[in-house]
């Protein structure tokens, strides 16, 4: 879940779908989202001309054979993904979307994605979502989660709800700053820490035995 891995996926995408990748890619997130979601083109321009640190990235990748040849192409939709627009309320929709097994909670869509994804997804989520602080996130929210450097942050409390909020200041491990604290105070509030005993998926579980 940071550029590296990003670019990877990003490559293997393209490898298959070719030059109809960002076109999968949108329709994925905007069956996630519930809406038909677009790309900034002035970010998108911004990402392309500025974006060096990712080129060194994708063409290191290239040198060990993690990527295909046509690394570039791969690397403009990188920048493709990079410049989709989405409000906080998308997030959540999104976050929400996978709690709910892939299926959009407000459209009844299924967003193309397996149950067996969506685990993997939720599994890469809750162990490295939140970058080098992915490790305090668990102990002190305990959901998978989502940070973005825009200042974004979605996290899912699986089979119950999806949660996303927005706030532009980062620390120093790129992450938002009252995002973190909101989910941190909501997830006490709340019982949603997936240990938490009262955490309503806990809580049942333990009825149940």
């Amino acid at each position: 879940m940071v550029n590296t891995g990003a670019i990877a996926v990003t490559a293997l995408l393209h490898r298959r779908y070719g030059d109809h990748t960002f076109d999968r890619v949108l329709e994925r997130f905007s069956a996630m989202a519930g809406r038909r979601l677009s790309m900034d083109e002035a970010v998108y321009d911004s990402e392309r001309r500025t974006g060096h640190r990712n080129r060194a990235i994708a063409h290191l990748l290239l040198n060990f054979d993690l990527v295909h040849e046509q690394a570039e192409a791969a690397l403009d939709v990188y920048f493709k993904q990079c410049s989709i627009l989405v409000t906080t309320r998308d997030l959540a929709t999104m976050a929400a979307t996978l709690a709910n097994m892939g299926r959009n909670p407000i459209t009844g869509e299924h967003a193309l994605l397996d149950m067996a994804s969506i685990k993997d997804v939720l599994s890469v989520m809750f162990t490295c979502g939140m970058y080098d602080y992915s490790g305090q996130w668990a102990y002190r929210v305990g959901v998978p989660a989502k940070s973005g450097v825009s200042g974004g942050v979605m996290a899912v409390v699986n089979r119950q709800l999806g949660v996303a909020c927005y706030s532009p200041r980062l620390d120093p491990q790129g992450n938002s700053v009252r995002g973190i604290e909101v989910c941190v105070d909501m997830a006490k509030r709340l019982g949603l820490h997936v240990f938490d005993c009262l955490n309503v998926g806990s809580s049942f579980l333990s009825s149940a035995g």
